[in-house]
């Protein structure tokens, strides 16, 4: 402590500016606690920027269970087809090495017609 009380107004003038300071705070606080409107603008905001992030989200998950559903079926069509590629391959190597009962079958079909053109022609 001085002599001459500087001391202790200049600390006390100090305390009171920073008390001062905390209750300007604190009433801005208050004031914005007070401020129902701006309350639930601001909620209104938060809610709206949750849904878009959700929105976005969904957005992207179905995407990409699309394009995986999507590379599934291609990737399907493309093994049935190859599958029915080495079946007619099979079964055109059947046919190259025995190829009498195809021409038999085919011998068959042709007499069958014939004959039915005539059975036709005789009932006119």
């Amino acid at each position: 402590m001085t002599g001459n009380g500087t001391g202790d107004t200049e600390a006390l003038r100090e305390e009171i500016r920073r008390t001062r300071v905390e209750l300007g705070e604190t009433m801005e606080a208050l004031a914005a606690k007070a401020d129902v409107k701006a309350r639930l603008r601001e909620s209104a905001d938060q809610a709206r920027e949750r849904m878009r992030e959700q929105a976005a989200n969904a957005v992207a998950r179905v995407r990409g269970q699309a394009a995986r559903g999507a590379g599934m079926a291609r990737a399907q069509a493309y093994e049935k087809g190859e599958l029915v590629r080495a079946q007619a391959y099979d079964k055109s190597e059947l046919v190259r090495r025995n190829p009498v009962p195809w021409a038999a079958i085919a011998a068959g079909a042709v007499a069958t017609v014939v004959v039915l053109m005539i059975v036709r022609g005789r009932r006119r």
